[in-house]
């Protein structure tokens, strides 16, 4: 139990309406009757130790892998970090290297195809390198994070610019966090990145920008099984590239860049001559610039779309994008993919609330009220979170689609209960103004609340047995549903949403996907 799990224990114990005086027994009883032997507190103590080191090693592994990846690309090159720890102890450790190598290549088959090391891979290799040395393993990690360290200098520009750059990566993160469930304000922050990038470490080049996503081609089956779909860009360009369609018979690189995954760079546009342009209004003389394609990436490397960026608006002679601008370019083509799939998975979350609250509607009459609110983290410096209300679905049947702004703890003192219940990530009951509220956790995978269902049953101090009962056997389901899809999403599965088409098929399943677990949670009663 944390902190607030046991308080919240504790108050569910002794009640709402118990006196200061049996509160202060108890506490002294718990005090003098707690008993805990040496060998549990020693066990408790190496736990907490453990925990602690772990942590401590992440935090300076990351640390260690930002120093690195100075251009925030998200990714460092394998064969560059191989061959700095090749010279590891004046070259001494080069078969424990190519062991190491070898056990990670097979616990990441895609390492040999791409060649990127991820976060998490980095980490993964370090540690299994230093389990291949004699003698102590934080030892040997220390020593590769102190060599590693000592063989990467940058200077003081870099080290202001890489700051910059994660900045702008981090706002992307934090609109897909704090949107509702929203894509508009991820294109908003992807945009944002790109174009003060390109004002402040790319020589003020004025650019424009694109996202396509893949699709099922159900429009001209005859001009390729797939279609690139653009869903977003730049201001000035939407006139021209807002929802058109390119296929695979036109002119343009981008489905290169997609079946290679890796991005396509074409310096001068005017000299390449398989480049489509979707300004028809630019004249052919003035059709001059350089154009960069970079494929959005699923986590095993799948590809679902482009992002693409342009000078072609830069009447400058300097427009040729440059290495370091290309590997930002590829750390922001990462944050939005990894913003998508977060957005993909509450919108299926979502659809299969929708799909629950609708079982329940009929079988619980008593319950007046059910809201569904997301957890977003805050955007204050208190660290604290807030909570969005999301979906309402009341006793007449009526559903309400909020776009409601977010509730802070401290401006509803009244609904503290909500927030409770985020802490604890336990079910909390509450009478609010004569009116009885329960609240219940939408746990993630670590057993976290990331949602709450407010569920108003009016003056009623509990609901009849049956609609109890069948209340419990939603939450049920919903929580195992909502497993499913934190799973699917997760960077340790295999996705199943390549395409746009087929996440549109997803958040379908969602839905579904409530009634599979019915349906089998029937079969197991019977």
């Amino acid at each position: 139990l944390n902190l607030p799990q046991f308080v919240q224990l504790l108050e569910t114990f002794v009640g709402e309406h118990i006196s200061l005086p049996t509160v202060k027994k108890l506490i002294a009883f718990i005090k003098e009757e707690y008993k805990q032997t040496e060998e549990e507190k020693m066990e408790q103590l190496e736990k907490v130790h453990r925990m602690s080191r772990l942590a401590q090693r992440k935090l300076l592994l990351q640390a260690l892998f930002k120093k690195w990846d100075s251009n925030a690309s998200g990714f460092l090159d394998l064969e560059e970090v191989d061959a700095v720890l090749s010279t590891f102890k004046e070259g001494m450790e080069k078969e424990a290297l190519r062991k190491a190598k070898q056990h990670l290549c097979s616990r990441y088959p895609q390492l040999s195809r791409v060649g990127k090391l991820s976060p998490k891979a980095f980490q993964a290799f370090l540690e299994l390198l230093a389990s291949e040395f004699s003698g102590d393993g934080d030892e040997a990690i220390d020593s590769l994070v102190e060599f590693l360290t000592a063989n990467v200098e940058r200077s003081h520009t870099e080290h202001v610019q890489s700051l910059t750059r994660r900045k702008l990566l981090h706002d992307i993160q934090q609109a897909a966090e704090t949107s509702g469930a929203s894509m508009e304000a991820v294109y908003k922050a992807v945009f944002k990145a790109l174009s003060q990038d390109a004002e402040a470490h790319g020589d003020n080049k004025k650019i424009s920008a694109y996202i396509a996503l893949l699709e099922e081609n159900q429009l001209s089956p005859e001009r390729g099984q797939f279609l690139l779909h653009y869903v977003a860009c730049t201001a000035d360009d939407a006139l021209y590239v807002l929802n058109k369609v390119l296929y695979r018979d036109m002119k343009g690189v981008s489905f290169a860049a997609v079946e290679e995954g890796k991005p396509i760079h074409v310096p001068r546009v005017q000299l390449h001559g398989n480049i489509h342009f979707w300004n028809y209004d630019r004249p052919v003389e003035e059709r001059k610039g350089s154009f960069l394609v970079l494929p959005l990436h699923n986590a095993p490397w799948g590809t679902f779309g482009i992002l693409g960026v342009d000078t072609l608006q830069d009447q400058c002679e300097k427009t040729i994008f440059l290495t370091h601008e290309i590997r930002f370019y590829q750390g922001v083509s990462h944050a939005f993919s990894k913003a998508y799939h977060h957005i993909c998975m509450l919108q299926n979350v979502l659809q299969m609330t929708v799909t629950a609250l609708d079982w329940l509607y009929p079988r619980a009459p008593s319950i007046h009220a059910v809201t569904t609110f997301l957890v977003e983290p805050g955007k204050d410096k208190t660290g604290d979170y807030a909570l969005r209300k999301m979906i309402t679905r009341d006793y007449t049947g009526r559903k309400e689609i909020h776009s409601s702004p977010v509730l802070l703890r401290k401006e509803n003192l009244l609904r503290d209960y909500l927030f409770k219940c985020v802490d604890t990530s336990e079910v909390i009951r509450m009478s609010v103004c004569g009116e009885h509220h329960i609240a219940v956790p939408l746990r993630d995978l670590s057993g976290q609340a990331f949602g709450i269902f407010d569920i108003s049953i009016g003056h009623h101090q509990k609901l009849p047995p049956h609609e109890h009962k069948d209340l419990q056997k939603m939450l049920k389901i919903a929580q195992a549903a909502c497993a499913v899809i934190l799973k699917m999403s997760s960077e340790e599965t295999e996705p199943t949403d390549v395409l746009e088409a087929e996440h549109t098929a997803n958040s379908r399943h969602a839905g579904i996907l409530f009634h599979q677990f019915m349906l089998q949670d029937l079969r197991e009663c019977v």
